[in-house]
């Protein structure tokens, strides 16, 4: 039985207006509807890519959406920052209208997109559980027999009668997440607001989650950068690319989707004028490598195994001296080290308009998966930046090696470990 369906759906948005834009188009629109045209401002505009500068004021945050999900399902939606997975839950919970393209439900709707989303902040905890209640069509009764379960679950029985507004945004989810799953509602929206609660309430709420699907045959389609947390709850995946679906099905197929579209398998890139970077271009990278313990081009390592960068740097400005940054990433954009040649006690003193320079990262402690690499090049005081490359290469680790997963260091300084530094 179908729970929810999304049937050719579009969301245009126009950079810098609110609502729908001008008089002028406001009218031309009306003039085409009322002759039985097409809205003529749905042929113009461009897929929502926030890595190029693009030309016009119309972007497709979503475009040609179309899915189904059965009832009891718990499906996934995930895609880097910016792929629309937001945009696509507010349509589904109408809390905005597509452009284009319906949905269909079968069941009420519990949404939780954002810190505080349907609270009141004047209404205390007591009453704000009640005005949700009453917004998804429950009675009084129904609200009342499920209180005290929400309250003890949220864990704010001692502020329950205090207005809202005064809540941390810890409380605001713990409480706004009770609310959400424990009034019957058949479908649940879960957008990626409980990374702000700790992490023992994030578990609590995973199990929630699982109880609510497999338990009480409810609905639940979850946001999250946490693939971990995704592949236990979710069964089914979509995975969306600059507002498209990029794959949809079982959902590990659609992680390892996932994981190949993040993946860079070059092992030397070169920057040029089609590269994104910003900052003033003072000193600027060229290119980078990557290289393995036997000195060769690779961007698969072992747990333990030595990671080599070569980078080429180009000094426009005559600076006698600067400083580099290299951070580490997951693939959901998660931070994992930062690196810097002062940490090594090696300075970057330049005689020469361009240079490279050698760093071997020794004994290489991460799980396995895919990370890539941001460069950032700035005076060494760091408050001028030069240049700053996102994603500028990646690599992946792979089980085994020196270490495996299961009998991996969990030494201090498991990720700090001074690199090597070298003038070529």
């Amino acid at each position: 039985m179908l729970a929810l369906k999304a049937e050719n759906i579009s969301k245009q948005y126009r950079l810098g207006q609110v609502g729908t834009g001008t008089l002028t188009h406001d009218l031309n629109r009306f003039w085409h509807q009322i002759r039985g045209k097409e809205n003529p401002y749905l042929k113009i505009g461009e897929a929502n890519d926030r890595s190029s500068k693009g030309s016009s004021d119309y972007v497709w945050s979503l475009r040609d959406i179309d899915f189904e999900v059965e009832q009891g399902d718990a499906v996934g939606i995930i895609g880097r920052n910016g792929a629309g997975k937001s945009t696509l839950l507010k349509i589904l919970s109408k809390v905005t209208k597509p452009t284009t393209g319906k949905i269909y439900t079968n069941g009420r709707i519990a949404s939780l997109l954002e810190v505080g989303t349907g609270f009141h902040p004047e209404m205390t905890g007591r009453e704000n559980i009640f005005l949700n209640g009453a917004i998804l069509g429950m009675t009084k009764k129904e609200i009342t027999r499920k209180f005290d379960e929400i309250v003890d679950f949220s864990g704010v029985e001692r502020y329950v009668d205090t207005p809202v507004k005064r809540y941390s945004s810890g409380m605001y989810v713990r409480l706004a997440f009770a609310v959400a799953a424990h009034l019957e509602s058949e479908i649940l929206i879960v957008d990626e607001v409980l990374a702000v609660g700790d992490a023992e309430f994030q578990k609590k709420c995973l199990g929630k989650m699982g109880d609510v699907t497999k338990g009480e045959g409810r609905t639940i389609l979850f946001v999250s950068h946490n693939m971990a947390a995704i592949s236990a709850l979710c069964k089914k995946g979509i995975l969306l690319e600059n507002g498209r679906i990029k794959d949809s099905g079982d959902i590990d197929k659609v992680l390892n989707t996932y994981m190949n579209v993040e993946k860079n398998n070059e092992t030397h890139v070169i920057f040029d004028h089609n590269t994104q970077r910003s900052g003033s271009k003072n000193i600027i990278f060229e290119s980078v490598e990557i290289f393995n313990n036997n000195n060769r081009h690779s961007n698969n390592f072992s747990i333990g195994d030595d990671i080599i960068l070569k980078l080429k740097i180009k000094n426009n400005a005559g600076e006698k001296r600067s400083e580099i940054g290299i951070q580490v990433k997951t693939v959901e954009d998660m931070p994992v080290f930062h690196i810097m040649p002062r940490d090594s006690n090696f300075e970057l003193h330049h005689t020469q308009e361009t240079e490279e320079y050698l760093m071997t990262l020794k004994d290489i402690r991460l799980f396995p998966g895919s990370y890539s690499i941001n460069l950032v090049s700035a005076n060494t005081t760091g408050h001028q930046i030069y240049d700053n490359i996102e994603n500028a290469i990646s690599f992946n680790i792979l089980d085994g090696g020196k270490y495996t997963q299961r009998n991996l260091p969990r030494s201090a300084g498991l990720f700090f470990q001074n690199p090597d530094w070298a003038k070529l």
